[in-house]
């Protein structure tokens, strides 16, 4: 993982997050259900989460897994960013599937990402985005307090397409 921008790797899998960092904590419901958390588990794995709210995703392989690098862009034309980062965690258990990243040394902030889909215990599936970050190229420093709305937003926009893609496999299913 040497490639990382940061010294704090999987800190998104157990806590505490880091000092110095700005934090974000934004958990959605998302579905209801063993076959909703399968549905949801793959669509955040497997990238289509990511894509279906509008990023594009170069990735080293079609599924998360550990040391897997994923290239995301977000924009339009020439105000489009990348972000290159590597997957430094995953889980791929009975209840909780979900993987973290984090950024490489061309990505404009420094920090970890998870998407964590999990199977309560009354039956909902929760959709959990953590993570740490603070600026690392000038454009991202000079964004200054807009950074942050701007990653809230976009955890709120994967949650509702999350819940979006598990309602039509839902449909599908019968």
């Amino acid at each position: 993982m040497s490639n990382l921008s940061y010294p704090e790797a999987g800190a998104t899998r157990l806590g505490p997050l880091p000092a110095g960092y700005h934090h974000l904590h934004h958990r959605a419901r998302v579905g209801r259900g063993r076959a909703d958390l399968r549905a949801a588990g793959a669509a955040v794995t497997e990238w289509r989460m990511h894509r279906t709210s509008g990023a594009r995703v170069d990735a080293s392989a079609p599924c998360a897994g550990d040391g897997v690098r994923v290239r995301v862009s977000l924009g339009v034309g020439p105000l489009r960013f990348a972000a290159p980062c590597q997957v430094v965690w995953t889980a791929y258990e009975q209840d909780r599937v979900g993987f973290a990243y984090g950024t490489e040394t061309r990505h404009p902030e420094r920090g970890e990402e998870s998407f964590v889909v999990e199977l309560a215990d009354d039956g909902t599936v929760w959709f959990t985005v953590t993570a740490f970050s603070r600026p690392a190229a000038w454009y991202s420093r000079l964004a200054g307090p807009v950074v942050p709305v701007l990653q809230r937003w976009y955890a709120r926009r994967l949650g509702s397409t999350l819940r979006r893609i598990v309602d039509e496999e839902r449909g599908g299913r019968g």
